[in-house]
């Protein structure tokens, strides 16, 4: 099965502003660590995530296929109905050696139901245990962060963060916040920007490596 997204409406939305898209080259040049699970333990997917309606009529049927990792429940359960008509996956509260140790104070306490035992995305590892794509399943705006497109005329691409904005997101968890030891973002990120290339049909590695006047890796 090939990404869900790529033959999917959602594709379109995103190929469309993808390809229209500026690149913030500064905040690629930004250094980023490597995701580290055992230290962050995913503070990214705390509050569960907003999913299209598309991901949740693709993730439905396969909820079940998520048994042995431990995740029982049926979609009405495991996704939520918000207010605002949205749909997200549903939370449950977090137990303390489940949160990292500088886990943000404002941030609720809990932790997305598709999480394991040791922090890790189920459907990335439904995925993996199916030798596909690592991105296969797992919802759109999951496996791009802490990449952002933000809308605009054109849109901008670009590594989301404001640490001078305590209420931002990003730069309160471990891969939203620049690293003084890290690679750049764009070498940390390198997979993420390979796939949303793939999706656009350019090729943002060699468009970051220009601007630098150097030849990829």
């Amino acid at each position: 099965m090939p990404h869900p997204i790529l033959a999917q409406g959602l594709a379109a939305d995103l190929r469309t502003s993808l390809r229209q898209a500026g690149i913030n080259h500064t905040a690629f040049a930004q250094p980023l660590a490597l995701c580290d699970l055992p230290t962050c333990r995913a503070t990214c997917c705390h509050d569960g995530v907003v999913l299209d309606s598309e991901e949740v009529a693709l993730l439905a049927p396969l909820i079940g296929q998520l048994a042995p990792y431990g995740i029982v429940g049926t979609a009405a359960t495991l996704f939520e109905r918000q207010s605002n008509g949205r749909t997200q996956t549903a939370t449950r509260a977090s137990i303390t050696h489940e949160r990292a140790l500088d886990f943000p104070k404002h941030f609720p306490q809990t932790r997305c139901v598709f999480l394991d035992a040791e922090h890790r995305c189920t459907w990335q590892r439904l995925a993996h245990d199916r030798g596909e794509a690592p991105w296969t399943y797992k919802p759109v705006s999951c496996w791009m962060h802490p990449i952002a497109l933000i809308p605009g005329v054109p849109p901008r691409l670009t590594v989301a963060g404001n640490a001078a904005n305590p209420s931002d997101f990003a730069s309160h968890t471990h891969c939203g916040r620049p690293c003084l030891q890290g690679p750049p973002a764009r070498d940390t990120l390198s997979s993420e920007l390979r796939l949303l290339g793939e999706i656009a049909g350019r090729d943002f590695l060699l468009e970051l490596a220009r601007e630098r006047g150097q030849s990829p890796v």
